[in-house]
């Protein structure tokens, strides 16, 4: 009998690999950190095959710790950062250049041009999102036009392309040898490339991109069973059944399935999903229009959408950038000796602005220093950076939707901080509820995977084994809340238009 479900979860910073029993519950795990490479400011790049050498690894860490054996695993889920785009050739496996990162900011220049006169908003309509150097399809165009004969590969049907959950799951399916090229329309309605209604790509942005056709992959639901496991891996023979973009994994494993629930991930960038239904809601105050899930045959559920850049990474930069910290959780240790933030606010625009702004002109910044300034109002000040865009969020999905959120879903490697948790209910004026099993990423394509081959029932299932873990109420007064967000909204206007023809992009 089949007793547990793996999910490989390919983020930003790492790859992991965790089964699940049926109860939802974690039995092993295996994780390993890939490689952050900047070759200039603005960029951010990741070797392809790195990751899928990390992925095997994981793999077999997970089934090892765990003394499991393929023959024990039901079906496998994908999950993976959004976004990040792989091109590479089809016969001999391998990258035509190395991953260009959903952080990555090079591709502006391309997006002001598809744009025109049209503005960023050209395609918003049809695909949902705002033309940024975010998603995907900028990123295959750039590099199309700047990697030697990538062009002339593509147009004779050489090259394919994917985020990396394509990338993994070629891989995990024959590569060269047979290899599935399959995305899911989660992770497909982050590329700008395909059309919210029909689900399917859209021939005339494509063309406006210089994307050819043939490059993309087949784009089918989240939960269905897309091919197996290669003979001579680590799986062989297992269903993989499940892919989900993973602030959409979240959003499933948070069980967010009733219109109005909402979810929030923190991670190296946060991202809020609020479930909208069956029907696409366009945002009019600087969110996304995406797909949140589709199960088989079921009709498409879609989510309006905050994603913020910078959280998580923020709290690296202190450790890898400044060295002021060796770990991440020594950034609470710092922040909990003082009661605020001194005067200090820290705007992370790394990569411009996200939602609800879209601002790629702004800088990071800090602002409000004075001599009385500690490390630790600085710390502090990073923590409350992560609370206060989510409040921005909040606040877009409040008129967008019409609904106020009364409590806040949370998930990710950043909850485990009481301060930043605490303060995020502050800041809110609502409770803030961490589930029982906090990896909501993971469990979100493990459902995805078990459901479409019958180790789970369904939605249902789900629903009973979600627990809540650990509750956060409000404390603060109202007139400190509301003076807080005035002075972090002052310091976010200084970030922008900072760059300009003096400045490099």
């Amino acid at each position: 009998m089949k007793k547990y479900v793996l999910a490989i979860d390919q983020g930003t910073t790492s790859s992991r690999a965790i089964l699940f029993d049926h109860s939802g519950k974690i039995h092993s795990t295996g994780q390993l950190e890939h490689e952050q490479i900047f070759p200039k400011a603005g960029w951010v790049e990741h070797n392809p095959e790195e990751i899928w050498t990390n992925v095997r690894e994981v793999v077999a860490l997970a089934l090892s710790r765990g003394n499991v054996t393929a023959a024990d695993v039901a079906a496998v889920g994908i999950t993976n950062q959004r976004e990040t785009a792989v091109v590479w050739n089809r016969t001999t496996g391998k990258p035509v250049y190395n991953a260009i990162v959903w952080q990555d900011t090079r591709t502006q220049k391309i997006v002001d041009a598809l744009g025109g006169e049209d503005g960023p908003d050209k395609y918003k309509a049809k695909v949902g999102l705002p033309l940024a150097t975010y998603f995907s399809g900028p990123k295959v165009k750039w590099i199309l036009d700047n990697v030697d004969g990538a062009r002339e590969a593509a147009e004779r049907g050489e090259l394919a392309f994917g985020n990396t959950d394509t990338w993994v799951l070629w891989n995990m399916t024959g590569g060269v040898d047979g290899g599935i090229h399959v995305t899911d329309v989660t992770n497909a309605s982050r590329t700008m490339l395909m059309d919210l209604k029909t689900l399917s790509w859209d021939e005339s942005i494509a063309a406006d991109m210089d994307i050819p056709m043939s490059m993309l992959p087949e784009i089918r639901s989240s939960s269905e069973v897309y091919g197996e496991g290669r003979t001579g891996g680590l799986l062989p023979g297992v269903p993989i059944a499940g892919i989900l973009g993973d602030q959409q994994a979240a959003t499933f494993g948070q069980a967010c399935f009733e219109v109005g629930m909402a979810k929030n991930t923190y991670g190296t960038g946060n991202f809020m999903l609020l479930n909208t239904g069956t029907d696409p809601v366009a945002s009019e105050n600087g969110l996304l229009t995406t797909v949140a899930y589709k199960i088989g045959d079921n009709a498409a559920i879609y989510a309006l959408e905050g994603s913020i850049a910078v959280t998580g990474a923020l709290i690296q930069w202190f450790r890898d950038n400044l060295g002021v910290i060796k770990d991440a959780p020594e950034i609470e240790t710092l922040a909990s000796k003082v009661d605020d933030n001194g005067g200090a606010y820290i705007v992370p625009a790394f990569s411009g602005l996200f939602a609800p702004y879209w601002r790629p002109d702004a800088r990071g910044a800090i602002v409000g220093l004075t001599r009385y300034v500690t490390i630790n109002h600085l710390a502090r000040a990073a923590l409350e950076a992560v609370a206060f865009q989510t409040r921005e969020v909040v606040d877009a999905m409040d008129a967008d939707s019409g609904v106020a959120v009364t409590e806040l879903k949370v998930d990710g490697g950043m909850i485990a901080n009481d301060t930043l948790m605490q303060f995020q209910a502050d800041i809110l004026g609502v409770p803030v509820v961490r589930p029982e099993v906090a990896e909501t990423t993971a469990l979100g394509a493990a459902y995805a995977a078990g459901i479409a081959v019958g180790f789970w029932d369904g939605e249902q299932d789900v629903i009973d084994n979600w627990a809540e873990g650990k509750r956060w109420e409000p404390n603060l007064d109202g007139a400190e809340r509301d003076r807080l967000l005035r002075n972090w909204k002052k310091a976010v206007s200084k970030t922008m238009d900072w760059v300009d023809a003096d400045v490099p992009d």
